[in-house]
């Protein structure tokens, strides 16, 4: 038995060499791409806290108040990812890419060098944004820590962080430019939510959120498609178009059941809202009330609003 697990645990380190062996030499510099373990102990600390120590350490507190820190927060992740969005167009969308097949550019040139930068940088964002359930588990807001919501941010970054190991670059990164550009809506749109009632006024687009987020999994399972049907394509790592391909429809499915249970059968509300909102009208927490959308009230990251964030 003891020499069993002793093949078995040198096997397992063999596999883990032969993966490391694969990654891009461009990417080592950069901090946590040295090996994965620090990002999943980062990932399963993150699980560990808002599945068990957060909710215990919360069960006997009132809900903390961190308006002004959400406020900050959000609006700097805007300003996060209109960077990620302009150093992507910069490093090769706009210039050296077909937005067909786009292999990865392996080269030591000022644009490869700047694509493996806002690669990392995505990656990076993807580990700040998991406050977003911090903040979720330190205000009680529990209803909104669901499965969807902790699968999504806990798997993303740990599937991007071999991404762009292997492959931070090529049409592999359409995806992350077009994340980057939704979160742009997105944490405008906490930010302004956070900032309070008088800005409620600036939300009434707040219903085509979830609708942009669904387009997204269609852009990215579309630009991935394309490599199906292609006579031939040079680039390097189809494995990685094959999870983009799997993520975006996976998600899709998921969101679209969120549209369905939210806004079209209205089961995400609160029993005494339903009267209300299907009458066009939903109550606020603090007693005020707006303008319904399809019979749901939605509620996020410093907004009194449900909606899934992708």
């Amino acid at each position: 038995m003891l020499r069993q697990l002793q093949e078995w645990g040198s096997h397992a380190v063999d596999i883990y060499d032969f993966l490391l062996a694969g990654a891009d030499p461009r990417i080592q510099k950069y901090p946590l791409m040295q090996n994965p373990i620090a990002m999943s102990a980062i990932l399963l600390g993150y699980l560990f806290f808002v599945m068990y120590l957060g909710p215990r350490m919360m069960a006997n507190r009132k809900p903390f108040q961190l308006k002004e820190a959400m406020i900050v927060y959000n609006f700097s992740l805007v300003a996060l990812s209109i960077l990620i969005v302009y150093e992507f167009l910069m490093s090769g969308w706009t210039s050296t890419y077909t937005w067909r097949c786009d292999p990865v550019d392996t080269s030591d040139s000022p644009e490869a060098l700047r694509m493996v930068r806002v690669a990392w940088l995505f990656w990076f964002s993807k580990i700040i944004e998991l406050m977003d359930t911090l903040f979720f588990v330190l205000r009680k807001k529990d209803g909104q820590v669901t499965f969807l919501h902790i699968f999504h941010h806990s798997f993303m970054p740990w599937t991007w962080w071999w991404g762009i190991v292997y492959a931070p670059g090529g049409m592999g990164s359409f995806h992350a430019m077009v994340n980057s550009s939704v979160h742009i809506i997105m944490y405008f749109y906490y930010g302004l939510a956070a900032a309070g009632p008088r800005f409620q006024k600036f939300l009434w687009w707040k219903k085509y959120m979830t609708a942009i987020q669904l387009t997204q999994f269609v852009l990215v399972s579309f630009h991935a498609t394309q490599y199906y049907f292609m006579d031939s394509c040079d680039y390097q790592f189809p494995m990685i178009l094959h999870l983009i391909w799997m993520y975006g429809t996976f998600f899709f499915v998921l969101f679209s059941n969120f549209w369905i249970q939210a806004y079209v059968k209205g089961k995400r509300l609160p029993k005494q809202d339903v009267k209300q909102s299907m009458n066009g009208t939903a109550v606020h927490a603090n007693g005020k009330q707006e303008n319904g959308i399809n019979g749901s009230n939605r509620q996020e990251n410093g907004s009194s609003h449900k909606m899934k964030k992708a």
